[in-house]
């Protein structure tokens, strides 16, 4: 099963330096997404294996929703304001769509 849908992975090598500030800016940040063009949710992952390395993880409807869209808005800024603060840099970034599900 296909879909168009543009899945955005921002992997966080920095080790978040405030896990519980970086976890609840996320929170915060939610309806600054959620409100944005072609926007369809987000998640924040911890990876097993390296549980200070973190994973946001957002469906959007394409790339262009993602990166001229949301990047170039005040929505943006802001998101960077809840969470800017927790990093030491800017994170991984890329995108991809599902091209086989099963089960």
């Amino acid at each position: 099963m296909a879909s168009s849908m543009a899945r955005e992975a921002a992997n966080d090598p920095r080790n978040c330096r405030q896990t519980r500030i970086g976890a609840a800016g996320v929170g915060r940040a939610a309806p600054l997404f959620l409100r944005a063009k072609g926007c369809h949710g987000l998640s924040l992952h911890r990876v097993i294996e390296t549980p200070a390395v973190y994973r946001l993880v957002v469906k959007w409807e394409t790339v262009d929703n993602h990166m001229v869209h949301f990047r170039n808005s005040d929505d943006f800024q802001e998101w960077r304001r809840l969470v800017g603060s927790c990093f030491d840099a800017a994170s991984n970034v890329t995108h991809s769509e599902v091209v086989a599900s099963f089960g």
